[in-house]
Parts: C-alpha cells; sequence; structure tokens
C-alpha cells in the first residue's frame, strides 16, 4: 500500500508523472496521453471488428474499455482534486473528448455486429467460459441503452444527448461543492473564525454539521443552501436530457433505463420505500435528535489516531489528505485509476490502482493528524471500495471491482462500517496520541448505542433521498425540483422544509447515482446479513474474511449480484 500525506502530495511525484505516467509531468501531458489512447482505440476497434466470434472477441473488447479508462478515470480524479487548476482543465477536457468517444463507439454499428455475431452462435458461446459470457452480455448491454437499434438520425440525435449530459453532468458536479458567500457585515462577528474569509465576504462551504454552536449551524444551513439560479436551471436541464435520452432509446423514463440490470430491477420500488417509512415512527425519530447531538459532541470531542502504514501485494492504494478549496472536491471519495485484469498481451495480471480522497484535518504544532470517529467510520467506508477494487481477481477490466451494479457497490463499503464500530477491530489499532493508552472500550460502546438512537431517523433521511431520486427520473412532474423536494420532504422525512433552501443542488449523488440513491438502503441491508451470517461473532476471523474475499469481492461485476445475495450457488455466500 501507497499512502501519501497531505494535499496532493504529488511533487514528487510529478518528476516522473502522476500515477507514473510519464506524459503527466505537466498539464500539456493529458493531451499527448489522449491523443495515444485514441490512436490505440482505432487499432482495437479495427481488432474486434474482424476478429474470428470468440473469446478473442471479447478480449478485443476489453482492451479497447481498458485503454480508454486508464485516461479517462485517471483524469476523472485529477479534475475535481488537484490543487494546480492548470491540470485540472486538463484533465477536464480529457474527460469530455474521450466521454465524446465513448458516446460514439457506444453507437458504433460495425462493433455492434462483431458482438452480436458472436451472441447469436449459440455453438460459440457454449464455448465460452461463464465470464467471457457475461462480460460480452454486459458490452452488448451497453449497446442496447445507447440506442443502437435507432436509425442513423436518431443515433447521432442520441450521441448528441450523451454529450451535453456530459457537459451539464460536469457543471452540476462543480457546482454542487461551490461554497456560496455572503457579506461579512451580514452575520456576527464573533462567528466570522468559523466560515473561511474572502475580502468583505464570508465563505461557507458546508454545513458545520459538527459544530457544537447552534447558530454557526443554522447559518450554515441557510446559507449554504441557498439557491443558485446558475446551478438550479443547470439540474433542471440536466433531468430533461435525461428523460429525453431515454425515451429516446426506448425506455419509459431515466429511472427504468438506469435500472436495468440491477438488483432491483425496476423503479417500483419507490413502493417498497412508502411501506418502509410506514414502519418508521417520525415523532420517535425526531424528538430524540438534541439527546442525540449532545451524545454525540461529547464523543466526538475525543478523537483517534490511526496506524499511517501496512502493506498489501494486490495493488497500489494512494490516499489523498485534502483541505476543503473552492475548486477542488472537498468530500470523502473513491475512484479507481486502473483497474485490474488478466494481460494475455504480457502473461501478467494488471494490478488495480486506486485512490481514497479524504477530507482531513492538517497535523498542528503540537498533534499528528486526529481522526474523530466519524472521520475514521469514513475511512473504513471508503476502504471498503478499495478492498472491492484491490482484491477483485476478475479476468476483464470491464467488470473488476466495483464495476458492478450499482445496488450492490456498496455493500463492501458499507460492511466495513461494522467493523468501523466493533471494539474488537478498533482496539487493534486506537490508541491516545499521547499517551498510548487504548481507546475504552466503554467509550466505543457510548458511541454505537448513539448511532442507534438517531437510527430511524437516519432510515427516513434516506428513504426521503431515495424517493425524491426516483421522481426526479420518472416522467416530467411539470413544476420545479424545489417544489417536488419540499412536497417529499413532507411526506417522507420528519423534519420540515425550510424556506429559500435548495438541498437537491448539494445532491452531488444525483451524478454518479442518478435514480440509484436507494442503493446505500439496499446495500446496507445486504451488509446487515453478510456481518451476522460471517463475521458478527467474531470480526478478525480469517478464513470468514478469505470466505467473503473469494466468494463476494473477488468477482467484482463478473457474476450476477443476486445470484451472490441469495446464495444460490455452492460458491455464494449462504446468507
Amino acid at each position: 500500500m501507497m499512502i501519501c500525506g497531505n494535499i496532493f502530495s504529488v511533487c514528487d511525484l510529478c518528476s516522473q508523472g502522476l500515477f507514473g505516467v510519464p506524459e503527466l509531468r505537466s498539464p500539456s501531458g493529458f493531451q499527448v496521453a489522449t491523443k495515444a489512447a485514441l490512436k490505440n482505440t482505432e487499432e482495437l476497434v479495427k481488432k474486434a471488428c474482424s476478429c474470428s466470434p470468440g473469446v478473442e472477441t471479447v478480449e478485443a473488447f476489453d482492451q479497447l474499455s481498458d485503454g480508454l479508462c486508464k485516461v479517462a478515470d485517471l483524469a476523472d480524479f485529477v479534475k475535481v482534486a488537484h490543487p494546480d487548476s492548470g491540470f485540472r482543465e486538463a484533465a477536464e477536457r480529457t474527460c469530455v473528448e474521450i466521454g465524446t468517444v465513448v458516446e460514439k463507439l457506444n453507437t458504433n454499428v460495425e462493433l455492434c455486429k462483431s458482438l452480436k455475431k458472436l451472441l447469436d452462435n449459440s455453438d460459440v458461446v457454449a464455448k465460452l467460459d461463464p465470464d467471457s459470457r457475461r462480460v460480452a452480455e454486459l458490452f452488448m448491454f451497453d449497446f442496447e441503452i445507447s440506442g443502437i437499434h435507432l436509425d442513423d438520425e436518431l443515433r447521432k440525435k442520441a450521441v448528441a444527448l450523451h454529450v451535453k449530459l456530459l457537459d451539464l453532468n460536469n457543471e452540476f458536479l462543480v457546482g454542487s461543492h461551490m461554497p456560496n458567500r455572503i457579506a461579512r457585515s451580514a452575520i456576527p462577528e464573533h462567528l466570522h473564525l468559523h466560515f473561511a474569509s474572502e475580502g468583505s465576504f464570508i465563505q461557507v462551504g458546508g454545513l458545520h454539521a459538527d459544530s457544537p454552536d447552534d447558530l454557526v449551524r443554522e447559518i450554515a444551513y441557510r446559507i449554504y443552501l441557498y439557491p443558485n439560479a446558475d446551478i438550479m436551471e443547470c439540474l433542471e436541464e440536466l433531468l430533461k436530457c435525461r428523460y429525453k435520452l431515454a425515451k429516446l432509446v426506448g425506455y419509459e423514463s431515466y429511472g427504468h433505463r438506469a435500472l436495468k440490470g440491477t438488483m432491483a430491477k425496476t423503479p417500483a420500488l419507490i413502493l417498497m420505500m412508502r411501506d418502509m417509512k410506514k414502519k418508521l415512527n417520525p415523532r420517535n425519530s425526531v424528538s430524540v435528535f438534541f439527546f442525540f447531538y449532545m451524545e454525540y459532541t461529547f464523543l466526538y470531542n475525543k478523537t483517534i489516531s490511526v496506524y499511517h502504514h501496512t502493506s498489501i501485494s494486490t495493488g497500489i492504494i494512494h490516499i489523498w489528505q485534502i483541505q476543503y478549496c473552492a475548486k477542488v472536491l472537498g468530500h470523502d471519495c473513491h475512484f479507481t485509476i486502473r483497474g485490474g485484469r488478466w494481460c494475455q498481451e504480457t502473461g501478467q495480471y494488471q494490478l488495480p490502482v486506486v485512490v481514497l480522497m479524504l477530507s482531513l484535518p492538517l497535523p498542528t504544532k503540537s498533534a499528528p493528524t486526529l481522526l474523530t470517529p466519524g472521520m475514521m467510520e469514513n475511512l473504513f467506508h471508503e476502504m471498503g471500495h478499495a478492498m472491492h477494487s484491490m482484491l477483485g481477481r476478475t479476468r476483464y477490466q470491464h467488470v473488476t471491482g466495483t464495476r458492478c451494479a450499482t445496488d450492490f457497490a456498496e455493500v463492501p463499503s458499507i460492511l466495513m462500517e461494522y467493523f468501523a464500530t466493533d471494539y474488537r477491530v478498533i482496539s487493534q489499532f486506537a490508541r491516545h496520541y499521547e499517551t498510548g493508552q487504548p481507546l475504552p472500550e466503554s467509550m466505543v460502546a457510548r458511541l454505537c448505542e448513539s448511532k442507534k438512537v438517531c437510527g430511524a431517523a437516519d432510515t427516513q433521511l434516506q428513504i426521503f433521498y431515495a424517493v425524491l431520486d426516483q421522481l426526479y427520473h420518472s416522467a416530467p412532474q411539470n413544476r420545479s425540483t424545489t417544489e417536488i423536494l419540499k412536497e417529499m420532504q413532507q411526506k417522507f422525512y420528519g423534519l420540515p422544509y425550510t424556506p429559500n433552501t435548495a438541498w437537491q443542488l448539494r445532491f452531488s449523488h444525483l451524478i454518479g447515482y442518478g435514480a440509484k440513491y436507494y442503493s446505500y438502503l439496499m446495500s446496507r441491508a445486504v451488509a446487515s446479513m453478510v456481518w451476522k451470517q460471517c463475521f458478527v461473532q467474531d470480526p478478525l476471523n480469517r478464513d470468514m474474511g478469505e470466505r467473503y474475499r473469494q466468494e463476494m469481492l473477488a468477482h467484482g461485476g463478473a457474476k450476477e449480484p443476486m445470484l451472490m445475495v441469495e446464495g444460490n450457488t455452492s460458491h455464494m455466500i449462504v446468507i
């Protein structure tokens, strides 16, 4: 494991190129890398279209995907995380250029014919190993949802919508993390120190939910969530374009298109959400909020220092410690920089490279970087994603690690949250940074109990988010996204809507999890069953850990998630 601290910590890497890519010693290298990737793409497209139907066809498609992803995924990370605007802008151009090529490939008739020729030949398909057959079917699925069946004119229209959505997605994602500002004179002077300054203005870049000062939290909430007209327009246009695209390629709504191939299958899940909400008592869940907050503050005043080094032979993990910056994504995230796959051309396995980007406090003169329990839980959550990527051993990168159904991808990360709150695990590393004394078990127990207190409220909030996401991606509502949010919050959440706020403009999950936010709830249910079946008795049991690795993590998206969840074969975890 390679761990790098402080903001991006790439100065030492720039001499050899970002992530060891020689071209990326400077921003201009992105254009060089992009040009090389696109040239390689042309050769692989010819290969995929001309080879005889069989495994070679699937391998050519996967090489094609891998070559583009190596550049696009790296750029996708750099465009939101690099402190140098030159790198960010160059990476963004690369994302758009390669994204446009991908959308054109997804409607390339000759490519599709080559794959269809394979899948329509039952004799050839019968000779494929299960992984090759599934990957071939997944590539065909990508063609189908992109509109390969349309005539030339409509296919061009579909590509144009895809390209427009690339721009809208990026605009909304960047805007959703931009701070809002207000005149310094508008808030009490003694509260200025809680926010960043910008001349005569105060910048509010988050909700400050952990602040013990209720006025700070209220100011942050009202200002950070104050509607931005440009981002509002972007979101409205984004949702319209998604609906147009879905209808164009033959789906009832974007939600129907997005959920095909997932465990949920259709947006009918929204009905289950309503039923779940009825079982939650909003009065009980909300009335304990202030008690919970007091307990939360007490516990979170205690900090935990974690070990910073370990080793693993399955790949490379970079952990970036960042401070919030107006132009840099400031949330904890996992990025796949390079997916794992078996390289037929070299006879070796291509080890995965991933990044965990964490918003952690910087060390001070008197103390190192210390993690609150919340930060540690986030670290474990994101490490769950990293483990999924690192421990996957799929033949094809198209299905490596987290490249699986979205509603299954969160299972490993949420499962790790159970480990983060189990004293048998925490006691292995949590020490007072000065005395070396272990974290008291009673403190961990109180933290766990306090989390249970608002369990219903949290579930209710997640249902609200999931239902809102589904409605945004259903048929047009002929009303604003704020009006929809207000109504859904009244129906599905115990706390009232605050006037002159637009929380949906901070709902960045609408980009990567559009119509799929319910995945967190479904994955939480699955993770709970895996924990109880495999780890609740002994979270450090090596046999169970190895079983979990081999029967779930190793497969990535190469197996149907429902098969692993239901335990329908002897190779799956029975839950």
